[in-house]
């Protein structure tokens, strides 16, 4: 309980202050002219002033507030490695039984864990929340229990108390780290790409560490490959991709003896594998409306080199105009299908028939390159039908489907079939069922592959397959081209063939039969595309060798899929029904593990401002002392608390010093006193 003399003044303070100067000049005046009164007049002047200013004492029921100290524990993945977590569970217990022990004073124990995503140890993030929920005035101290590796520190508040570090780790505490300084998230497939890598080593390294490392390299998984490179040195390591996709290379550095931890010591880089070029041969045999379907493709894309062969004039055409007149420019037939056939990735041929132009011999080594990995595509016209067909050639053990010599001329809705609608080339194409009719099919036998749409009657009209290494298309019809002009609406016509080509360049995307993931964070989306009806249950291995069986669900036709979250970062192997991936969770060089050597400048610029200290854990704890405000916060040994001496009003009482009775008793006692002197003399 305290008390104290307030005023509460009954009239502006600008009036009162008026009030008392012309009081005291009255009072000079009478002093002046000789008043014998002057004093008891002044007197009685003073009182009425005071009165207007209106004194009370007030009395206050005070209840003092205990002082409060954050202790910020950090539990975030760099205090996991050696024997920090129970150096730092001791430190925080034998400091909460020495501040609970302390008089007026209450403990919040903060835990920090790992920020979200790859946002590192959010200490003062944690600390900000903590100050926004407790009164500023009573905090006396903050205590952090950490390796100082903070990555927050620009979200750091304004302190109202001392800051000080309790640091974990060991001075002798050393650590080998592996750096991949840049990945290109694109690469060209049979390229090679140039990597930057850096082994690091760091903290208190022994004599014994030699200048060179061993450094593994493995690509999806595969049997690594091994090379020596000098430690604390940039080394640029140029890598070819192996395949179109993601391609996941993993990179690892051997644990050397007495090192902090491995986590840091291996690192995955995904990098999606494109082509630089496509390079497409179109051979193009009869002219007819839809002839430049095909170019029109192919010329759109700026990534596909296209090199056109048209037959403008066939060796039985007879028109008299001499050889040696003709501005027709001889195509380097030899040079493109025996010497640089397998430049190609694909080799239409639309509407071609033989005509002896391209021998058997050159068609016969087609034929090989498809078996050895190439794409062959044919759009049939009416000459596919005849004894001239393409079909009656080297190509034919190659070919999916065989002609009936019939050829349907009558009017048709091509539609996808039970296959085609689980097959990514056709599976969801804009406007299905109502799609404008084509005029022509030729009528072709199934011999293998997969019929994705049919024609008249439920006939084939677009066959794929594979063979060997390579793939084959046959689309039973020239009448594509009535889709591109609007005919009875249309249809995706550049959509179709635009998926067409590209599944034959063998195009991750469109592949029928695969298995992958998508990655977010630490959750995979396992992916599963089949033509079958059902698929098996995934098996996923983790990086530490276990398994876990995963079951997926059909999401549309022929795509199944299933979420999974890794429980730890590293490389995961899926496989099922023979299809096998990899895939990597979690970023390449989890931030928490760039550094892992417990240090103090990081929080150094916060704690050098009121005066914390800085003290290591293996050392001991130091003991805990009262200072002031603005005096030195730590010393040798000993941190410090400012003690606040808050306190909560419970009660307050006032009474009036100067009663209105009061006033006038003595006001007018002063003024006849002083009336009365005056009128003796």
């Amino acid at each position: 309980m305290t008390g104290s003399l307030l005023f509460d003044p009954l009239v502006p303070l600008v009036l009162l202050i008026v009030l008392a100067v012309l009081t005291v000049l009255g009072v000079v005046l009478a002093l002046w002219r000789g008043l014998s009164g002057w004093a008891l007049r002044g007197l009685s002047a003073l009182v009425l002033l005071a009165a207007l200013a209106g004194p009370v004492w007030q009395i206050e029921d005070r209840e003092p507030l205990t002082d409060i100290v954050l202790m910020l524990e950090d539990e975030s993945a760099s205090q996991t490695v050696s024997d920090r977590p129970e150096q730092t569970r001791l430190a925080a217990d034998r400091m909460a039984a020495e501040i609970e022990k302390r008089p007026n004073t209450e403990l919040r124990r903060i835990r920090v864990g790992d920020g979200e995503g790859d946002s590192g140890t959010r200490l003062m993030s944690a600390l900000s929340d903590a100050l926004n929920e407790e009164p500023r005035a009573r905090i006396a101290g903050i205590i952090a229990l950490s390796d100082g590796q903070v990555h927050d520190t620009d979200r750091a508040p304004d302190l109202p108390a001392p800051l000080h570090l309790l640091l974990s780790g060991r001075e002798s505490d050393w650590d080998r780290r592996l750096v991949v300084k840049n990945a290109p998230a694109f690469a060209i497939i049979g390229e090679p790409v140039t990597l930057s890598l850096r082994i690091e080593d760091n903290g208190a390294v022994p004599d014994v560490v030699g200048p060179m490392a061993e450094l593994r390299i493995s690509v999806d998984g595969g049997e690594p490959d091994r090379l020596s490179i000098p430690v604390g040195q940039d080394f640029d390591l140029p890598i070819t991709l192996p395949h179109g996709g993601r391609n996941v290379i993993q990179f690892l550095v051997p644990v050397a003896d007495g090192e902090l931890t491995d986590r840091n010591n291996s690192a995955l880089v995904q990098i999606n594998g494109v082509r630089d070029r496509l390079r497409v041969l179109l051979v193009s045999g009869q002219p007819h409306p839809g002839g430049r379907t095909w170019r029109n493709l192919l010329k759109s894309d700026s990534s596909v080199d296209l090199v056109h062969f048209t037959i403008l004039r066939p060796p039985e055409k007879q028109d008299g105009v001499p050889v040696d007149e003709l501005s027709l420019i001889a195509f380097p037939t030899r040079e493109l299908f025996l010497e640089k056939i397998d430049d190609f990735d694909l080799i239409i041929f639309d509407r071609y028939r033989r005509r002896g132009i391209l021998p058997a011999i050159y068609l016969d080594n087609v034929a090989n390159y498809v078996n050895g990995g190439g794409a062959v595509l044919v759009a049939a016209g009416p000459d596919f039908a005849t004894a001239d067909s393409i079909y009656r050639s080297p190509l034919a053990p190659i070919l999916p489907a065989e002609p009936t010599a019939r050829v349907i001329e009558e009017h048709f809705r091509p539609e996808v079939s039970k296959d085609g609608a689980r097959h990514p080339v056709t599976s969801g194409l804009d406007g299905a069922g109502e799609w404008g009719g084509w005029l022509r099919q030729i009528d072709v036998l199934p011999r293998s592959g997969h019929v994705l749409m049919n024609g008249v009657e439920e006939r084939p009209l677009l066959v794929l397959d594979r063979v060997g290494e390579g793939r084959v298309a046959l689309l039973a019809s020239d009448h594509a081209w009535l889709w591109g002009r609007g005919y009875e609406g249309g249809g995706p016509q550049m959509e179709l063939l635009r998926r067409l080509a590209h599944w034959m360049m063998k195009e991750p995307e469109l592949e029928e039969d695969a298995l992958w993931a998508e990655v977010q964070n630490q959750t995979m989306r396992i992916i599963r595309r089949t033509l079958e009806a059902d698929v098996g249950s995934v098996t996923v291995t983790r990086p530490d060798g276990t398994t876990d069986e995963i079951p997926l669900a059909e999401v549309s036709p022929g795509r199944f899929e299933a979420l999974y979250a890794g429980p730890e970062i590293g490389l995961y192997k899926l496989s099922e029904g023979g299809k096998t991936a990899v895939v990597g969770l979690g970023p390449a060089a989890p931030r928490e593990f760039e550094a892992t050597i417990a240090t103090q400048e990081v929080l150094a610029p916060l704690i050098a401002p009121l005066r914390g200290g800085v003290f290591r854990m293996e050392d001991g704890l130091p003991t805990v002392r009262n200072v002031r405000e603005g005096r030195p916060a730590s010393g040798r040994g000993w941190l410090g608390l400012t003690p606040r001496e808050t306190y909560q009003t419970r009660n307050i009482r006032q009474t009036p010093l100067a009663p209105s009775w009061l006033v006038l008793l003595l006001s007018t006692g002063f003024l006849i006193a002083g009336w009365l002197r005056e009128g003796r003399r």
